[in-house]
């Protein structure tokens, strides 16, 4: 209002002296120098946050005074706010006893909390920024987080304390951020070397005991003057006996598995040939479903040929006995470009799902009213499992209630011989 007043001063002026378009150019000339000297003050104000020349006044500079200063107040209270929540997460993950880290997509640590520290040994603000696996220096750690699954997780030696063990774990978080977690498992790990440790020792000392017993036992039913009211007595006790010493040789191989390392490369196993000598080495009993073989490669695998027959051996076992006579079992090697797998495929009973993630512990039935005698004793796939873990394979087990079972073993390409295909 006030600079439209002032050009129609300006123009009045130059009517009066008989030049109007002259009066109104002056006019418009000073006003636009004025307002260019307000835009050069309302610059400065916004560098030095000084607006007390515009605090107070009319037009539009007030008005820009007035929204600018509300931007900024609102600016100031959401800062304020963000700044007591980062506070109050940050108080939230140190209180946490396990360990989190923050990862960029480049796994360079964007932060972490104090449990990280104590557990990983990372400083919080020296280290942020650097490469995860450049601090934390394990392979498995690098593999973890450079994979795409998030479903896995790895135990690893602590890098602070020696004889602690650590679960690492990663998780999406954010947007091409992943959030790497760190738990104290050393208690866990402990607790399963010690039973590890038990049942090695006292399989151990047990042999010895019911060797003793079995070889009396023996002697007593080869005794011809064995009263006939014992026979079956001591028949049943050596059948027994017999029966505790392949658990016990069970639970020592078992226990050898858990406590070795990764299965060396050096041995090329013919897979092909290895499920016939099974198949031909196999006790079969009458009425047993029959079993076919599918091998689609001439791949070699690389590991152990002893242990690749037990998961074989303990794969059928178990499809033989829970598939009736007229069903069918079918064993598979075949090869792709991410490795290759070995298939056990019945079309037994099947299982529930609910049992699934049990199956590979040890001593686990699913039908425990069945006959130890019909049954096994829950072992087999406890050592199938650690075998694949040796071979750096993995057992996936797929199946359904009256419609069979599926045991594959996955073996990665690291694991196949290049040299013969």
């Amino acid at each position: 209002m006030s600079l439209l007043l002032f050009l129609l001063l300006g123009a009045l002026i130059g009517w009066y002296y008989d030049r109007t378009i002259t009066g109104l150019l002056i006019a418009s000339l000073l006003g636009l120098a004025w307002q260019t000297r307000q835009l050069l003050q309302f610059e400065r104000a916004l560098r030095t946050d000084n607006f007390d020349k515009f605090r107070y006044g009319e037009g539009i500079w007030e008005q820009l005074f007035s929204r600018v200063r509300f931007d900024r107040e609102r600016g100031r209270r959401r800062k304020e706010a963000y700044r007591n929540l980062l506070k109050e997460v940050r108080k939230s993950t140190d209180a946490m006893p396990d360990g989190a880290i923050i990862l960029n997509s480049r796994n360079e640590i964007v932060a972490c909390n104090r449990a990280a520290s104590v557990l990983g040994g990372l400083k919080r603000k020296k280290d942020r920024g650097q490469r995860l696996d450049n601090i934390l220096r394990d392979q498995s750690i690098s593999a973890l987080i450079n994979a795409s699954n998030f479903d896995q997780s790895i135990e690893v030696a602590s890098p602070v304390r020696d004889g602690d063990w650590l679960n690492c774990r990663v998780v999406p978080y954010g947007v091409d951020q992943k959030l790497f977690l760190l738990r104290d498992v050393t208690e866990r790990v402990r607790l399963g070397k010690m039973r590890r440790d038990f049942v090695a020792n006292a399989s151990h000392e047990l042999r010895s005991p019911l060797t003793v017993i079995g070889g009396y036992l023996e002697a007593l039913s080869d005794d011809d003057e064995l009263p006939p009211q014992w026979e079956k007595p001591v028949q049943q006790m050596r059948s027994q006996s017999e029966r505790m010493q392949q658990i016990l040789a069970v639970l020592m191989e078992l226990s050898r598995l858990e406590n070795a390392t990764s299965a060396s490369h050096e041995e090329a196993i013919d897979v092909g040939s290895l499920i016939n000598k099974v198949l031909t080495s196999l006790p079969r009993q009458p009425g047993q479903a029959d079993i076919s073989t599918k091998v689609t490669c001439s791949t070699q695998l690389l590991g152990r040929e002893a242990e690749i027959e037990s998961v074989l051996v303990n794969l059928l076992a178990n499809a033989l006995r829970y598939t009736s006579a007229d069903g069918s079992i079918n064993v598979s090697w075949t090869h792709d470009t991410d490795g290759a797998s070995l298939v056990v495929e019945d079309t037994g009973i099947g299982i529930e799902a609910e049992h699934l993630h049990r199956l590979t512990e040890r001593f686990f039935r699913v039908d425990r009213g069945r006959s130890r005698d019909d049954g096994g004793v829950g072992l087999g796939l406890a050592i199938v499992k650690h075998v694949l873990v040796r071979h750096d394979a993995e057992l996936d087990i797929r199946s359904e209630p009256g419609s069979g079972s599926c045991f594959r073993c996955v073996f990665p390409a690291s694991r196949l011989d290049k040299s013969v295909s």
